[in-house]
């Protein structure tokens, strides 16, 4: 079986194209052009995975964003016709699990929601065990992480990240191994993005992010797991 995908993209061209490709993926594909069907429709349809057009009619992209991201884990990828670092850096910070500059490839994006679809573990079919790491929890197989037994929301690059990580309690990894291990190797990203979702990830478990527990910097190397 394959996702259940939203598309939201006030070009009505390009949300068919991107539909059909989807759609030959094996996947469920609903379009709405606008961000206000489109929180609507998240709400009602709980899709597996958003493919978010930032420039739209009556709620943009990021306010979209934003507001689902409070509300679920669900994968985001936005689209935008923005270029700097600054824009991806933003959508990363609001919740997105992954940019994409237009013009679109129609096969770039069905590659990468290929891959935010394998790292969410939709239609996965594993049964990972349960990680412990003092009193954080994660759920592979339920996409969930708890702290202190209170569900937290990541996106799927967060949980990509804290998954890695805890794999092996004490290791230190380095942020290319982590883009390699977590991001893809289809998806160019620089070590600043890695730092951004970091960032965002202690803000969601630390007691104290400036001073964490479990996702702790070895500088001049990377990132490591306290091995707890």
């Amino acid at each position: 079986m394959g996702a259940r995908i939203l598309v939201a993209d006030d070009d009505r061209k390009q949300a068919e194209l991107i539909r059909l490709y989807l759609e030959r993926e094996g996947h469920d594909v609903l379009t709405v052009g606008n961000g206000r069907a489109a929180l609507d429709q998240c709400r009602a349809r709980r899709p597996d995975l958003v493919v978010l057009d930032v420039m739209m009619p009556l709620v943009d992209g990021l306010d979209v964003c934003r507001i689902l991201r409070a509300e679920s884990n669900v994968a985001i990828l936005l689209v935008t016709a923005r270029t700097t670092e600054e824009d991806m850096l933003l959508g990363l910070d609001l919740g997105a699990d992954d940019y994409l500059t237009k013009p679109v490839s129609p096969r770039e994006l069905t590659a990468r929601v290929r891959a935010l679809l394998r790292r969410t573990g939709v239609n996965a079919g594993s049964n990972k065990p349960v990680r412990r790491v003092g009193d954080l929890e994660i759920d592979a197989d339920r996409f969930e992480v708890r702290v202190s037994g209170v569900q937290v929301h990541l996106t799927a690059k967060e949980f990509g990240i804290l998954e890695l990580l805890a794999s092996e309690p004490g290791r230190v990894y380095t942020r290319g191994e982590i883009i390699n291990r977590t991001f893809g190797f289809d998806y160019e990203v620089s070590a600043r993005t890695v730092d951004a979702h970091v960032v965002n990830l202690r803000r969601k478990i630390e007691a104290d992010p400036a001073a964490p527990r479990y996702v702790q910097t070895v500088y001049g190397r990377g990132y490591r797991m306290a091995d707890q």
